[in-house]
């Protein structure tokens, strides 16, 4: 789990480029949740640099032993590319030179060919992604990983949202996250959670309004 510095930093972070808001957001799964998170919104040079750093720490502070990241299209293609960088130049890795890999939607049948860019998978492969909804990334993602060899060894997002699946009347027992986790056995690290983004409403006078939405909410539909 990440530092908890380094959670409230990403989540005050997100705030402040304008992926975190408050409010009322019709959602994919239909439901009317009081905040959105929408990474598409790193979309800047700094920012996406900021936020490759937050990825890495993550990593770094979950002790996670690894050899390389995969970045599912297209999210992850540029998630990858930018932590990589950030991982070379982390203190806690001695200068260590982290490759990278990423897949296209349709595999080439000139040039280099195949639908992998990017580094040979081996090892203990980390996916990178933004966040985790229906586990179809993870599962193509795992999939690809195995059939070159190489091990699956952690999922690393950016939030998560601790919020079961379903109709009101017959929610899910469990998260997405977790039902990841569970069905690849492997751990899912997060920069953020739903819990780290409570705790900065609570300490920020500025944002006591959206507290009761934002708790009832994760009442409702929080694991």
């Amino acid at each position: 789990m990440a530092d908890s510095s380094n959670r409230a930093d990403f989540v005050r972070f997100s705030l402040e480029q304008g992926v975190l808001s408050f409010g009322q957001f019709k959602v994919k799964s239909g439901r009317v949740s009081p905040y959105f998170f929408n990474a598409g919104l790193f979309n800047t040079g700094r920012s996406a640099g900021r936020l490759a750093q937050f990825y890495a720490q993550a990593l770094v502070d979950s002790g996670i032993a690894f050899d390389m990241l995969f970045g599912p299209a297209y999210k992850g293609i540029p998630l990858a590319a930018t932590t990589a960088v950030a991982l070379a130049a982390h203190p806690a890795l001695g200068g260590r030179d982290v490759p990278f890999a990423f897949n296209r939607k349709e595999a080439k049948d000139h040039g280099e060919g195949g639908s992998l860019i990017g580094a040979p998978l081996r090892g203990k492969v980390v996916i990178i992604d933004d966040v985790i909804t229906a586990g179809t990334s993870v599962r193509e993602s795992v999939e690809i990983i195995r059939a070159a060899g190489a091990q699956p060894a952690a999922v690393l997002i950016s939030l998560d949202r601790m919020e079961r699946a379903g109709p009101d009347a017959a929610l899910s027992a469990h998260s997405a996250v977790q039902d990841v986790a569970a069905a690849y056995g492997m751990p899912v690290i997060s920069i953020a959670s739903l819990s780290d983004i409570m705790a900065v409403l609570e300490g920020d006078p500025a944002l006591a309004e959206h507290r009761q939405a934002v708790s009832a909410y994760r009442l409702k539909y929080g694991v």
